[in-house]
């Protein structure tokens, strides 16, 4: 029976994400508050048990496989100058600015002080695409250069947890283990492509001919259990699993339909991640040392933000972009909190046991106070207090194929349209299910993808646009499938002029009353083609074969549906 503290916790988190949703706030601030109000400091719903802990980090596994499957190897091949460039230079800069003061006013040791210094370096990487995503802007100049440096942070992460002995003061062997890490990460990039090309492309082939989408997402979820316990048997972090799996998967043609199908559970999972960081904030701590915590608090922020400033202008930003930019990274990360975690878990006591804590309500906090001055940063921008960042660097990235016509549907119709559109050099993007199509359409260099066409993300995810896209094509053969993808199609775009195929004319007038611009039934049609060669063998001309079948089109095929028996239709 579900208890009254479920209750309790449940409405505590809906009026929070209600409070700060309508100032504008992001979600996971609500599920930071929802956690500290109900953990043990305060109303004791909950305490931070084993179950908590274990779906807090499938949260950050899901999230660091969803890192990975944004990161193909052409893809971090094309963002290399802004990888190695802006994000290396940007952690560097801030450890460098950070290391004086940490090592000055702590007491700790040099290596204390180093590894501290590049923890708190460490921005949170799913708050900030969270923010980036509710604000419209991952695609934007600015937010390719955001994921960038969050994307090299994540990568940083890999040779950082290897080499956190040599950071903790337990081994002295720094060149052997370097040697270490480089040999680890050309095996396992050698192994990720291995892998990904001769044994799990094969399998997803075989397991998305079923069309079964809880089959497709049980095989996901599977891999990245599966990766991660792997890793971990190897005595390294389960997270860099999850990552090397999404890799995994970005080299597949299923990616885009894979990030789709996840993302909910990711977002489920983060949010108990979230929740759990706030139950086991020690408040007890905060209030004896808050002059400590506050301290911390802000002169972290503001050290990484100027730091990060300047850094972003040698990297020719204006100064309204290198402000956000700037603004947005200056907290720190999750990774520094299982850094931290790990450190107590393992005995670490480079760092005191009490500053650890400070540490974890330093970073906390941090979290939970950027939406709320990215939230002050936009009512000032209203208010002209703030030049707004330059129109012109919001414009999505021309990374793929701005499709003007989208075709939902890859058979023998949507290859067909693909073709003409092609011959006429108008660009278009085709979604399909059907996988030896998709596969063999890509090798005859036709714009084919695989996805849920019905799916609204998978639309948005393949460049459906209300402003730039001008027409959608349903080439599916399936009435209730181009239905549900009709509903998707106007939730996006109402206004955009659908053409849909249709089996007969009792489909095509169904179709029409849903809103579709032209349906063309396919046995009628045909039949037009049949008696247009048959009446000019005949002898008529092609002017009353025009004018004939054009009176048939007329209203719906009106004259026909008056002709013909149900039956026939």
């Amino acid at each position: 029976m579900i208890s009254l503290e479920v209750l309790s916790f449940f409405a505590i988190v809906c009026v929070l994400l209600y409070c700060l949703k309508m100032a504008k706030i992001g979600a996971l601030v609500a599920f930071l508050f929802a956690g500290i109000l109900s953990g043990p400091y305060m109303l004791n719903l909950f305490q931070v048990t084993g179950a908590w802990q274990t779906l807090g980090d499938l949260g950050v596994l899901f999230l660091w496989f969803s890192i990975g499957l944004g990161v193909s190897f052409s893809r971090l091949w094309s963002m290399r100058n802004t990888i190695f460039g802006f994000g290396a230079s940007q952690v560097l800069l801030v450890a460098v600015v950070l290391f004086p003061f940490l090592f000055e006013f702590s007491g700790w040791t040099v290596m204390g002080a180093t590894m501290v210094a590049l923890l708190l370096a460490m921005s949170s990487t799913s708050e900030d695409l969270q923010l980036l995503a509710d604000r419209n802007q991952l695609n934007s100049r600015v937010g390719r250069q955001i994921f960038s440096v969050l994307l090299f942070q994540d990568l940083l992460s890999i040779p950082l947890l290897a080499m956190l002995p040599v950071l903790s003061g337990k081994s002295f062997n720094l060149g052997a283990t370097l040697i270490d890490v480089l040999v680890l990460s050309l095996l396992l990039i050698a192994g990720t492509v291995i892998v990904g090309r001769f044994i799990l492309t094969p399998v997803m082939r075989m397991i998305s001919k079923t069309k079964s989408k809880e089959l497709f997402l049980l095989f996901v979820m599977l891999n990245i259990i599966l990766w991660a316990v792997l890793l971990d048997w190897f005595g390294l972090p389960s997270g860099l699993g999850g990552f090397l799996c999404g890799m995994l998967m970005a080299e597949t043609i299923y990616n885009h339909q894979i990030s789709v199908e996840i993302s909910p559970y990711t977002t489920l999972f983060l949010a108990i991640f979230f929740i759990t960081l706030g139950m086991g904030l020690n408040l007890d701590l905060l209030y004896a040392k808050w002059h400590v915590v506050l301290i911390g608090l802000v002169g972290l922020m503001v050290l990484k933000f100027f730091a990060i400033f300047m850094t972003a202008r040698v990297r020719h930003n204006a100064a309204p972009e290198s402000t956000f930019i700037s603004l947005l990274l200056a907290q720190g990360g999750e990774f520094g909190l299982l850094m931290l975690q790990l450190m107590r878990n393992n005995g670490i006591d480079t760092i005191p046991p009490a500053d650890q804590e400070i540490l974890i309500a330093i970073i906390v906090l941090s979290m939970m106070l950027t939406p709320i001055l990215v939230a002050l940063y936009d009512r000032l921008i209203k208010m002209g207090k703030i030049s707004r960042v330059d129109a012109k660097n919001l414009k999505v990235a021309k990374t793929g194929v701005q499709p003007v016509v989208v075709i939902c549907g890859f058979g023998r119709v949507g290859q067909i349209i693909a073709k003409l559109l092609r011959e006429q050099n108008i660009p278009y993007v085709a979604i399909g299910m059907n996988v030896n199509a998709i596969m063999e359409g890509r090798v005859k260099g036709f714009n084919a993808v695989y996805g849920d066409a019905s799916n609204i993300s998978v639309l948005r995810e393949f460049g459906l646009n209300p402003r730039t896209t001008r027409a959608v094509v349903l080439a599916l053969d399936n009435f209730e499938t181009a239905h549900r993808t009709i509903l998707s199609v106007r939730a996006i775009a109402p206004r955009i002029k659908i053409f849909a195929r249709a089996r007969n004319l009792t489909d095509s007038k169904s179709l029409l009353r849903s809103g579709v611009y032209q349906a063309f039934p396919e046995t009628i049609e045909s039949s037009f083609f049949l008696g247009y060669g048959l009446l000019e063998h005949l002898g008529v001309t092609d002017d009353k074969i025009e004018k004939l079948l054009y009176e048939m089109r007329a209203n719906n095929y009106e004259k026909l549906d008056a002709d013909i028996t149900p039956g026939e239709k």
